[in-house]
């Protein structure tokens, strides 16, 4: 007797950075899909977009999907918490630089305006302006980073949990098709 062998499958196509490109390919392998092939995205720089396919007839897939949804929700703040790091560090040091170059602008009108002892006393801050971000901006990085990387841990955490119930989802429904009780 020959069984009938035939899957049909669902498809699925997410736009992934590419720095977690192989978080979602072991994720999302733990809810049932298979990764079908990945593209380069124009005009996105650092993104790709991965495909995924899944057997239509999967046992869960309710739960599997809601399961899904919190793994792609705890990804999405470990990128937000990832990117905080650098914000606030850009955002003084660009600030910083821009009140340098005010300074160093009102030096160029006074110089211009044949009055050096004023030039003098802002080309000072502003050579500081312009020192300062490089050494302000590693500092703030590192002071986020410290504060940040126990919340990424935790939301990492929070995505191998997520994936070990849906694993175990899986397991029964796979085991169950060796024994025989799902029809294929």
């Amino acid at each position: 007797m020959q069984e009938n062998s035939f899957i049909g499958y669902e498809y699925q196509e997410v736009s992934v950075k590419r720095s977690m490109a192989s978080v979602y390919a072991d994720g999302y392998s733990n809810f049932g899909w298979q990764i079908d092939g990945t593209t380069e995205q124009p005009g996105k720089m650092g993104s790709i977009s991965m495909k995924f396919k899944r057997d239509r007839k999967i046992r869960n897939k309710a739960e599997l999907t809601r399961l899904q949804r919190n793994f792609d929700s705890c990804v999405s703040e470990i990128l937000t918490l990832e990117s905080s790091k650098y914000i606030m560090a850009s955002v003084a040091a660009y600030a910083v630089g821009i009140i340098g170059t005010a300074f160093m602008a009102g030096s160029v009108f006074f110089i211009t305006a044949n009055m050096p002892i004023p030039c003098v006393i802002l080309a000072i801050p502003a050579f500081a302006g312009w020192v300062l971000p490089y050494f302000l901006y590693r500092g703030i990085m590192k002071k986020k980073a410290s504060q940040v990387t126990p919340l990424i841990d935790q939301k990492y955490d929070e995505l191998y949990t997520v994936c070990e119930k849906a694993n175990g989802l899986l397991d029964g429904t796979d085991k169950l098709r060796k024994d025989g009780d799902i029809d294929e």
